[in-house]
Parts: structure tokens; C-alpha cells; sequence
């Protein structure tokens, strides 16, 4: 496995760019653009090898993509009470598209992609509370569309039209800390796909170096619409709560961007 310092892996991804069209290394694999990478790069996968540089990572995305980023997992606090299942599900879930047919009849579904910038159609948002270091996930009766009448009236006789008590959180400090060892500094390279029959190509056209991970960037984000909380629970299982990011956001996590290519 080749070795590089930072000055060599920027000239080298520099040539790959140059190369233009390149082939899909790993037909068929949804991650191919970072796989390939990897192999032109002759590293090992999810391992960028720059001596005394731990905290360096590669990161890819396919350009002009509407499909969100996701950055780490990290459940809402309190963590005792499990919030998602034993709350969220339970007490604003709704009927699962599959009840009665892959699931049982009583299956419960709360899935949701909220932000900050404004409520959910179903009443949620994020919220940004600086002075008591939070971020919050919020709830508003008087959001909700039209269309989730017949559930809006579920939800007042399970438990009232008033807002979540207690509130979903996550503390600054253990956000930052989860978003600081995920979001390390990072060669940030971003590809142009297109089709060829059955081949697929990637055009290596975006190269950036971001460095020292910015929390209130983070948190503007967020209020900004373009970090989102994405809760994805059903009775069966819940898969697990997750910050995502939209297309193009991610040097705005970072104190420093340097353009490559």
C-alpha cells in the first residue's frame, strides 16, 4: 500500500483528475465512486495512509445529486427514556405502509427528515436552543398539513396536541464531540457519473481540502435546512437516528477550505 504525505496525495489526485472519464472499478457497487478512488490512489478501503496524520479521512459524493449524505448516527437524549421507540413511535407513529401485508396488521412507522429551517408537514423541527447548549426536536400542532387530519386526532387522544415533554435533545457538547471524531479533516473529492451502456464512469472534477471541524458551523447548518435529523423507526425495528447533509454543504462544517481542483 503506497504511503503518502499531504503534498504527494494532492498531486496525485490531481493526475486523477486530469485523467478525465474514468471506468467504474466496482461494477454494480453503489459505492463505486470512493472505491475507485481508492484504487487509483492504491490505498485500502476507508484508510488514507498520511504518517501522523490519524485524523485525515477521504470522502466522496457523486455531484449534482439530490440524495442526502449521512454523517454519523447519534440517538436523542434522554437515552433512558429510548426516546424514538417508547415515545416518538408510539405516541405520534402512524400506520406502516406495509401493515397487514409484509408487517402485522398493527405495525407503526415514524419516519421523518426534519431540519431547522421550518416544521415537518407533520409538525417537526429541529430547534437550536444556544442559550441551554441543545438541539432540540420540537413539535407544533398548528403545522400540520391538512392531509394528517385523521392522524393529527390520534395523536391528541394518545397524548395531547402540546409539545413533546420531555423534549428530544442532543447536548452540544456530546454532538460536537460525536460530529468532531466523524467529520475529521478531509480530502473532499466530488465526481461527475454518466452511463456508457452497461459501464459506468466517473469524472473526478471537484477537489477540495477541508480542515478543522467548526460546531457553529454545524449548527448553522442545521438552522439553514441543509443538515437534517432523519428518525427511522417501525414497531419491528428502528433503525437508528441519523444527522444527514444535503449536496455541496460540506465545506461549510469547516474552518478552512482549499480548493485542489
Amino acid at each position: 500500500m503506497k504511503i503518502y504525505t499531504k503534498d504527494s496525495l494532492i498531486t496525485e489526485l490531481k493526475k486523477i483528475a486530469e485523467q478525465g472519464w474514468i471506468d467504474n472499478a466496482r461494477h454494480g457497487n453503489h459505492g463505486g465512486i470512493g472505491n475507485t478512488l481508492e484504487d487509483l490512489l492504491g490505498i485500502e478501503e476507508n484508510n488514507l495512509p498520511i504518517p501522523n496524520a490519524a485524523e485525515w479521512e477521504l470522502k466522496t459524493q457523486r455531484l449534482n445529486t439530490s440524495s442526502l449524505t449521512t454523517l454519523f448516527h447519534i440517538e436523542p437524549s434522554p437515552r433512558a427514556v429510548k426516546f424514538v421507540p417508547q415515545v416518538l413511535l408510539l405516541k405520534y407513529g402512524w400506520a406502516h405502509q406495509e401493515a397487514g401485508k409484509k408487517y402485522s396488521d398493527n405495525e407503526m412507522s415514524f419516519r421523518q427528515t426534519i431540519h431547522g429551517l421550518s416544521p415537518s408537514d407533520r409538525g417537526f423541527q429541529v430547534v437550536i436552543d444556544r442559550k441551554n447548549s441543545k438541539v432540540l426536536i420540537s413539535f407544533d400542532s398548528s403545522k400540520v398539513a391538512d392531509k394528517h387530519s385523521e392522524w393529527l386526532k390520534q395523536v391528541k387522544s394518545r397524548v395531547g396536541l402540546g409539545q413533546l415533554d420531555p423534549q428530544p435533545y442532543w447536548g452540544f457538547d456530546d454532538l460536537s464531540n460525536k460530529a468532531g471524531t466523524k467529520l475529521l479533516n478531509c480530502f473532499y473529492v466530488q465526481a461527475e457519473v454518466k452511463k456508457d451502456g452497461d459501464r459506468e464512469l466517473y469524472k473526478y472534477s471537484k477537489v477540495m481540502m477541508l480542515q478543522k471541524f467548526n460546531f457553529d458551523g454545524f449548527l448553522n447548518q442545521i438552522e439553514k435546512g441543509n443538515i437534517l435529523v432523519d428518525f427511522d423507526a417501525r414497531t419491528g425495528h428502528n433503525h437508528g437516528t441519523k444527522f444527514r447533509m444535503r449536496q455541496n454543504c460540506l465545506p461549510e462544517l469547516y474552518e478552512k477550505a482549499t480548493v485542489i481542483v
